[in-house]
């Protein structure tokens, strides 16, 4: 029978290719702009997204303290 030392590095092979089909996917980085069309301040996320959208960003959102809105895309 062979000796467990030469199974040693096999089992190690196996695991890191387990362990690397199990790993979960990375998210993009997202960057967030102001947008250049919304006019007035932005108290509804809907509205922000649409003008958003249009200028070519996949999501908005309303930022906290001056209330405008930001659009955001992958980087």
């Amino acid at each position: 029978m062979e000796s467990p030392r030469k199974f040693f590095p096999a089992v190690v092979l196996l695991l890191l290719i387990i362990a690397a089909t199990d790993m979960v996917a990375v998210q993009a980085r997202e960057c967030e702009k102001d947008s250049e069309k919304f006019i007035g301040l932005c108290m509804n996320v809907e509205n922000c997204a649409s003008v958003c959208r249009h200028e070519g960003f996949t999501s908005a959102r309303c930022s906290t303290f001056r209330r405008r809105c930001v659009c955001i895309k992958e980087c």
